[in-house]
């Protein structure tokens, strides 16, 4: 069935569908449960019918997306997913986000949620209240983009996985500037504590964690020199096994540390990923798709439009070094 499909840069085209989504309505992944191409999706599937090979040794060179007019429809989908990976693989939303939300709005009104009162209740008492709002003011989402300058000449005799990692790298350098935004809403408006000397110990740490009475915090976002300083640290011996096993840094008691370089020098933010913040979405990763089909571009432009937004009251705190 695969193998019949017309493909069309029209595919591209339909309002709320990405290109494999829109190309699945053509050729379900149901028609091939029982089949050696269960597992594929109905773009992989397309890469098969070609015969193009995208990773491995025996990765096929970029011109093997235009053997033909069909074929060569393809190669946005493969430019988005790569860059969509390399988002993925470097954003901190992923880690930090309770919640991920779509709009097709450009502006977004967050959720926030605060609680009052206490149990048990008193007969006759007021019930305590958890209160749910919408933020006073909409915040308009925020388009990241970045520009990859390079001529259809330069990169069709490359071998497409080697094209796949600047690809990849393109995605991180959006997924940076994204931490930045990330940070940035998660931080401001927190009153910050200071850490008891110019340098950070071990007992900070502990204050920080134990200050979040009402939420248990599970990660914390650290610039890398003080991330350095803080595994560094005695008392992070003790978790070193963890770290060789899952190849994340933990402390001891339990708190994922997050090297992101866009917090500020000094700062650690700390949070409960289940419950702090939302990730909304406007777009999913967006490349012109009829310039990469032509062959006829000398750049690749992509985007994404987002916007992070805390959600609950007392979720996040922030630790910051004292100034020598």
């Amino acid at each position: 069935m695969f193998e019949n499909i017309k493909l069309e840069k029209s595919l591209y085209n339909i309002t709320g569908k990405t290109f494999t989504e829109a190309l699945a309505e053509l050729d379900p992944d149901s028609a091939y449960e029982n089949t050696s191409l269960k597992g594929l999706d109905a773009f992989e599937r397309q890469l098969k019918r070609f015969d193009i090979h995208v990773s491995g040794a025996a990765s096929d060179k970029v011109e093997k997306f235009f053997i033909s007019s069909e074929s060569a429809v393809l190669f946005p989908e493969f430019v988005r997913r790569m860059i969509k990976r390399g988002i993925d693989e470097n954003a901190v939303t992923g880690s930090v986000c309770a919640a991920v939300s779509y709009t097709d709005s450009v502006d977004h009104r967050a959720l926030n949620i605060t609680s009052t009162g206490t149990n048990p209740v008193a007969e006759g008492g007021a019930l305590p209240v958890t209160t749910v709002k919408l933020a006073s003011t909409a915040s308009r989402l925020k388009k990241f983009a970045r520009k990859l300058s390079c001529s259809y000449e330069t990169i069709r005799k490359q071998r497409i996985d080697s094209f796949g990692v600047v690809l990849r790298e393109l995605g991180a350098s959006i997924a940076r500037e994204i931490n930045g935004e990330c940070a940035a809403a998660l931080s401001t408006g927190i009153t910050a504590t200071e850490t008891a000397a110019t340098s950070i110990a071990y007992s900070d740490l502990a204050g920080l964690w134990s200050s979040m009475t009402d939420h248990n915090m599970d990660i914390m976002l650290c610039p890398p020199a003080l991330m350095a300083e803080i595994m560094a640290l005695d008392e992070m011996k003790l978790v070193v096994s963890d770290f060789m096993e899952s190849g994340r840094a933990r402390t001891p008691y339990g708190v994922t540390i997050i090297k992101c370089s866009q917090v500020e020098d000094g700062t650690v933010i700390g949070l409960d990923s289940s419950c702090a913040a939302e990730l909304v979405l406007g777009t999913d990763v967006i490349v012109d798709f009829d310039k990469l089909i032509s062959t006829q571009c000398d750049e690749i432009a992509c985007s994404i439009t987002a916007g992070i937004y805390r959600l609950t009251e007392n979720a996040v705190g922030v630790l910051e070094v004292k100034s020598a």
